[in-house]
């Protein structure tokens, strides 16, 4: 369903400064460096860059259509430009969001929207995959879950069937404007943790922002969430109407609770009542993504027959859990595209539990964790000391806070202030069959820990 120019000039109050109203708009773009034939370029406004003032590259480069804010248009570039639109709005952020709204209401598909401190792209990964046994889907690419890439998501939008959803925040407030722009019929949380907890102050906090998913779903709408997680529990406890909230749980019961669980390296299985699901993932915390893709995957009417083919045959995003052969029989575990208390704790426990092999943790700083960031990484440190983990590299000034903290006599400890240097550390002490897991927040570029060992 395309959106034209006059479309863009009434949903956003906007000037055409030049071109032709009825010009149908391509894929939309916000850098100049991947801009394609007929994209729209949208000239966004940041701290240290303005792309309003590289518009003319994106139209060297074909664009059709220019939705600009705070920039003069010379009378040379509308005649050397008459076949282009350029668009001029007050506020280009507002305009996204306005049009992705839009664009949303063209579509009578089903949405779902998914939300939590931890999991959030692995669980859109593992519903995306059930839906696609069903709809033609469409689903965030990459990191694209925040009042930018949430719009230019829908944006994305052509002949699918199907939206899956990624809803990312830093702040309270932030959640309630994706889930108005997106309006899903099926909302998820997977969990409350402690992502953000610097900005947020406290779990409470992070709950009340995380229910903000609420704010959009639709009348109608149906709420799935964690059972096992204790703000969750505790808040579904006090609902008086529950009527359209669905709960799974390995702990608790709930609408369905995973049982006869059987955990290997590569992956899980496990039951739900007499039907058998196998997850090709390592780490038990992918049961729970798998057991909400079940609830989603109900609602939308697909057999627990096509569901479980979803299940297997899901493809997570780089970065998560990707389990890396290498020579020697050696495995890496890529899990350094962001981390968390919750997430770094789930990752150590999957580490002390894998079998037969040598284990070697590399971890690095968990960033925005605020005044709680030294707790946290102390917590780290002990969960280290709880599970049966041969060798510890850190780097960074918090990740030397998880190296103090580990203390277990079997427990071989190395701490270092540069990648460079762990790298160095890790190559001379890997042995065949070493299992060695990655994981740091994203800042800290443990990719190039990854890309330096894994050859």
């Amino acid at each position: 369903m395309d959106i034209k120019v006059e479309d863009i000039v009434r949903e956003c109050n906007a000037k055409l400064v030049c071109g032709n109203n009825q010009i149908i708009c391509g894929d939309f773009s916000k850098d100049t460096r991947l801009v394609k034939e007929n994209d729209v370029y949208v000239g966004l406004k940041g701290e240290s860059f303005d792309g309003n003032k590289l518009y003319e590259q994106a139209l060297e480069k074909g664009a059709k259509v220019c939705i600009l804010q705070d920039v003069e248009i010379s009378e040379d570039i509308k005649s050397k430009y008459f076949d282009r639109a350029i668009i001029i709005v007050e506020d280009t952020i507002k305009a996204l969001q306005q049009l992705a709204a839009y664009k949303r209401s063209l579509y009578n598909i089903p949405v779902v929207g998914i939300t939590g401190s931890v999991g959030k792209t692995s669980a859109r990964d593992m519903i995306a995959s059930i839906v696609a046994t069903k709809y033609k889907v469409w689903k965030t690419q990459g990191n694209y879950n925040n009042h930018l890439g949430l719009p230019l998501t829908i944006l994305g939008l052509k002949d699918h069937e199907a939206l899956v959803v990624e809803m990312g925040m830093n702040h309270s407030g932030e959640i309630s404007l994706l889930s108005k722009i997106a309006k899903p019929d099926i909302a998820v949380i997977t969990n409350v943790g402690t992502a953000h907890i610097g900005n947020l102050g406290s779990r409470e906090g992070i709950l009340k922002a995380k229910l903000e998913i609420l704010d959009g779903l639709k009348k109608d709408g149906v709420l799935i969430i964690n059972k096992d997680d204790d703000m969750l529990s505790s808040w579904y406890d006090k609902q008086e109407k529950k009527d359209n909230i669905l709960t799974f749980g390995i702990d608790s019961d709930g609408d369905i609770k995973a049982t006869d669980i059987e955990i290997g390296e590569r992956g899980s299985s496990f039951k739900i009542n007499d039907k058998k699901f196998e997850v090709p993932v390592a780490g038990g915390h992918y049961i729970y993504h798998a057991l909400l893709g079940i609830l989603v995957g109900r609602e939308l009417n697909i057999s627990d027959e096509k569901i479980a083919e979803g299940i297997k045959s899901i493809e997570l995003t780089k970065g998560r859990m990707e389990m890396i052969k290498c020579s020697d029989d050696i495995i890496v575990i890529n899990d350094c595209y962001n981390a968390n208390f919750d997430s770094m704790k789930a990752a150590v426990d999957y580490l002390g539990k894998v079998e037969n092999r040598r284990k070697i943790a590399v971890l690095g700083d968990m960033l925005e964790l605020g005044e709680f960031s030294e707790a946290l990484h102390k917590k780290i440190g002990e969960e280290v000391s709880k599970n049966d983990i041969d060798i510890l590299i850190t780097v960074g000034e918090l990740g030397k806070l998880i190296n103090d903290t580990a203390d277990n006599s079997s427990l071989k400890k190395y701490h270092f202030d540069s990648n460079e240097e762990a790298i160095k550390k890790i190559k001379s002490i890997m042995e065949n069959k070493d299992i060695v897991l990655v994981k740091a927040s994203n800042a800290m570029k443990f990719i190039e820990i990854v890309e330096a060992i894994k050859k």
